[in-house]
């Protein structure tokens, strides 16, 4: 069974529930944690194409828990398949998210730290950092997939509401913790709801169940080469549909800015919040 079948299955495996949280974009966090006592469940897979590689289909499933109103954990089991080389398991990642101010501000900061023990087969890209570039994704399925690589992640997001729209800047530092240096990246995103107007029934294809934007992102370099030299950098429009009863599905065709990104890639998921019991604040 291949991942995207697998997606499918575990996407109708999901109960219904409360209204989903989920952020419209794929890449850049924004403020916005995880209601305390709610579950999160996602799929969500990304297809690129690859010069020199076959084209691959990327996906993770994602686990979300609010535990407290600042603090927000996420679970994450990764893996990929590449045309004519096969399916693999890549890894795990888990990742926190604090609000150290819990009122809005102009500036809502927000600490991230991930630890992923991967391989480098891992081909979700959810993130760019130092010189990942698309040739170095290109490696056979049979090679990568027996390097192992324990990483430290870390991100300072600052996130505002302005006028309807939530821009949001990540700045971000990761390590390989055997050996390497700190490798840089970042993500900006500008994301607004259809409408700020909400009506007073229940419906599917109200504009105000739809949010959407564009994000930025890409490689800074890291500590012997920091800049943008070898970096890869892409830009993606996205859509959010917000469905009753918390399910929502997103879209985003997103494209390579320089000669080291891929040309294209194709993110798409579907995630739906559960409600388990009232959080601590």
């Amino acid at each position: 069974m291949n991942l995207k079948r697998i997606s499918v299955l575990l996407a109708a495996l999901v109960p219904v529930a409360a209204r989903a949280q989920e952020r419209p974009s794929f890449v850049t966090y924004n403020h916005h944690m995880e209601e305390p006592g709610n579950l999160e469940v996602g799929v969500n897979p990304v297809f690129g194409t690859q010069r020199g590689g076959g084209s691959f289909l990327g996906s993770w499933l994602e686990l979300e828990y609010g535990l407290k109103g600042w603090w927000t954990m996420e679970f994450y089991l990764d893996g990929q398949t590449t045309r004519g080389q096969g399916s693999a398991f890549t890894g795990f990642r888990w990742e926190n998210r604090w609000r150290p101010l819990m009122l809005e501000h102009k500036v809502n900061p927000v600490l991230y730290l991930e630890y992923a023990s991967i391989t480098e087969a891992d081909k979700t890209l959810r993130e760019i950092v130092g010189h990942d570039v698309e040739a170095s994704q290109a490696e056979p399925l049979d090679v990568t997939r027996h390097e192992h690589e324990h990483e430290l992640e870390a991100k300072l997001i600052l996130s505002s509401n302005v006028k309807g729209w939530n821009l949001a800047h990540n700045w971000i530092a990761e390590k390989n913790l055997v050996h390497g240096a700190w490798e840089f990246g970042y993500a900006v995103a500008a994301t607004r709801p259809f409408t700020l107007a909400a009506t007073s029934r229940d419906c599917s294809f109200c504009a105000e169940n739809f949010s959407g934007g564009v994000e930025v992102y890409g490689g800074l370099g890291d500590t012997d080469s920091f800049g943008f030299k070898d970096t890869s950098h892409y830009v993606a429009p996205f859509v959010a549909w917000n469905l009753p009863g918390g399910t929502t599905l997103r879209l985003s065709p997103t494209f390579g800015l320089n000669g080291n990104s891929h040309r294209f890639l194709l993110r798409f998921g579907i995630a739906h919040e559960i409600a388990l019991g009232r959080g601590g604040r």
